[in-house]
């Protein structure tokens, strides 16, 4: 599978099998997110990975109550320094190529942005100069989704100028 395919096939998955993932399998996909760029190549973020059952069921109400958190291989929660150089997005690129590689691997993801900042860090015992900037779910898909509708081009692009439509 190349990029572009990995870009095309990449859906959020909100069901998953309850199987553990292997070590070599997780390692992987976390050196991808390693291997991201990030501003001064300072790579200012830091993840937890939770893959203990019974840490992500308390995770579930932390994060919009959503069960697949639950249900997931890992749950990925970013962590940054408040203040730091772009962070958060560095975090977000991070998190963007391990999701290709899993979609790569026949694994799947799901962006998390409802959640609880201060329980997830009491959860994890993350020090409270830090901050959560997203999470992620990530395990075997138990669903297949349709794409989604998106905006064509001309909807989303403009040429050199505000004014000017992209064409």
């Amino acid at each position: 599978m190349d990029v572009k395919d990995a870009i095309h096939s990449r859906r959020s998955i909100r069901k998953y099998e309850r199987r553990p993932m292997p070590k070599d399998v997780l390692d992987d996909l976390l050196d991808s997110a390693r291997l991201a760029p990030s501003s001064n190549n300072l790579q200012n973020w830091s993840m937890v990975v939770i893959t203990d059952d019974a840490l992500k069921q308390k995770l579930v109400p932390a994060s919009g109550n959503q069960k697949f958190v639950g249900e997931c291989s890992a749950y990925i929660v970013a962590i940054v320094e408040k203040g730091s150089c772009y962070p958060t997005i560095d975090a977000a690129i991070a998190l963007d190529h391990l999701s290709l590689r899993a979609v790569e691997l026949g694994l799947g993801t799901c962006w998390i942005g409802d959640f609880e900042q201060e329980k997830v860090k009491e959860l994890l015992g993350i020090p409270r100069e830090l901050e959560v900037a997203i999470c992620m779910t990530v395990g075997y898909p138990a669903q297949a989704p349709a794409a989604r509708r998106r905006k064509p081009l001309t909807e989303l692009f403009r040429s050199n100028a505000w004014e000017q439509d992209y064409r």
